[in-house]
């Protein structure tokens, strides 16, 4: 067979633009990026205590976490994103490093969305009982996950990165924006029916802190927030960086809790907290809510929607990520073999890696005594992975303030030093309390042994966390591709060390 591949072929599907975005459509596009449907019911298991979470988590990561990295792709506005920011404060080890973390939170995650496409399907059909017992089985899930996975990466192979994008945007109206609306429209109706509302009644506002297995699945709230850092290479583009991005932030912010509260509770309402499952019960709230209005094989309709939303979002993704690691490995970071792009400027090594990657991952449901389970621990896995990247980006920009003083910032936080290190040490503290509950076995849902549970999460930490690292270690000079146009780091082309500060003016 011939191979079509080229190590120096340039990358295809990037998006420029020299054109001036407002802020109400920063504002949406922040929205768009955050929100989604699948973790919903892990959120239901709460009750009224989902808002606190919801809140409390946009004030500690949400809102911090875009003010940091708003500043951080205005003024650092060359290529490379998470490896460019903590690159300019840490050197290229650590900026690779975290680069790669953001990747493989993404590998991670794709089990997880893929399992819940999986009981997407399974819900198509009828009746009920067939369809909970199809979705909880879990070889069903293991041939689903891969086939949905493998076939959204042959098309994204065959037809390159751009039309992936085209059809993410289709899906991901069809697949999430239009549902989120439905549910919520649903469970309003459902209420002012004068139906019975399943929401326990000695669920409070604030939870129980003095019971951690009661708050793991809250954690998860963090990594439905991530994804800021797509979004914050906008900044630039707005007509007041430092106004409009503010505003916008603090608008979506407030959309994006509300969508997710009222959606939670539209599950709350309908379904009975027992029989709550992190990966069926959306399927279940929306059959239930329909067939109140007397038309329950619409949530078949919703069903298949929600299906191809999934096929859609991974589409996207699936090439989205890989792409900034292709332009880093390029600069001398990856092996020669990982820098080939096929016909249609895709990085096919790359996405064959994280292809086997993912394989791999899946098996974990033979592991597990549940779909549940495995989708809880890949879940939280995902979390915590993506944390370490995160603390990486706050320590960086706080470091970045004191060696690069004098750097234009077009959009800063406000009020100096004071304030990044205010905005810096609420986003830590949170990041830091997820990332520890995490490795706490959930008491609302049964994941076996929880020291099988707590060893996988800690082992598969420690695994992927040190591969930059590995990777780093056995890196060649001949990695380096000539073709590349990755530019130089400030402390580069200055003559000086990113523990030093700069003398430029």
């Amino acid at each position: 067979m011939k191979d079509n591949t080229n190590k120096n072929a340039p990358l295809k599907g990037g998006i420029t633009s020299g054109a001036k975005i407002s802020m109400g459509t920063m504002a949406v596009m922040i929205i768009t990026t955050i929100v989604s449907l699948r973790g919903l019911p892990s959120q239901a298991e709460f009750g009224i205590t989902s808002i606190f979470y919801y809140v409390f988590a946009a004030v500690v990561f949400l809102i911090p976490f875009a003010l940091v990295c708003a500043e951080l792709a205005s003024t650092f506005t060359k290529s490379g994103g998470l490896f460019r920011w903590v690159g300019e404060a840490f050197g290229p080890k650590m900026g690779f490093a975290t680069l790669y973390w953001e990747w493989q939170t993404l590998v991670i995650w794709f089990p997880t969305v893929l399992i819940f496409g999986g009981v997407a399907i399974a819900y198509i059909w009828s009746p009920e009982s067939f369809d909970a017992h199809l979705a909880s089985n879990k070889w069903y899930s293991i041939i689903v996950l891969l086939s949905f996975y493998w076939l959204a990466t042959w098309m994204t192979l065959k037809r390159g990165i751009g039309s992936a994008t085209k059809m993410s945007a289709a899906c991901g109206m069809i697949g999430t924006i239009i549902p989120g609306g439905i549910l919520i429209l649903l469970g309003l109706v459902y209420v002012i029916m004068g139906k019975t509302i399943e929401l326990p009644t000695d669920q409070t506002f604030f939870p129980d802190f003095t019971q951690f297995g009661n708050v793991v699945l809250a954690a998860s709230i963090f990594l439905f927030y991530g994804g800021l850092e797509m979004n914050a290479v906008h900044v630039q583009d707005l007509r007041n960086p430092a106004k409009d991005y503010t505003k916008a932030l603090f608008i979506a912010a407030a959309v994006i809790v509300s969508i997710f509260v009222l959606a939670t509770l539209a599950v709350g309402v309908v379904v009975p907290e027992k029989n709550i499952s992190l990966t069926q019960s959306l399927l279940v709230a929306y059959r239930s809510l329909w067939d109140v209005l007397g038309v329950p094989w619409l949530g078949n309709v919703m069903a298949v929607m929600l299906a191809f939303g999934v096929l859609g979002q991974v589409m996207v993704i699936i090439a989205g990520p890989s792409t900034g690691l292709l332009a880093v490995g390029r600069a001398g970071y990856l092996p020669g073999s990982l820098q080939r792009v096929n016909a249609k400027g895709v990085q096919a090594p790359i996405l064959l890696v994280q292809g086997a990657v993912v394989t791999l991952l899946t098996f974990v449901l033979t592991l597990l005594p549940s779909v549940q389970s495995a989708y809880q621990i890949l879940n939280q896995l995902a979390t915590v992975i993506y944390l370490i990247a995160v603390i990486a980006v706050y320590v960086s920009a706080l470091r970045l303030r004191y060696t690069q003083p004098d750097k234009l910032r077009p959009f800063k936080i406000p009020g100096g030093n004071w304030g990044i290190w205010i905005v810096s040490l609420i986003g830590i503290s949170g990041a830091l309390l997820a990332l520890l509950v995490s490795f706490i076995p959930p008491s609302q849902i049964s994941t076996g042994s929880p020291v099988v549970y707590v060893s996988i999460l800690i082992v598969g930490v420690i695994v992927f966390a040190s591969v930059p690292f590995i990777v780093e270690a056995f890196r060649k000079k001949s990695w380096k591709n000539p073709q590349s146009t990755f530019e130089p780091f400030d402390w580069e082309l200055e003559g000086r060390k990113p523990s030093e500060v700069s003398k430029l003016k």
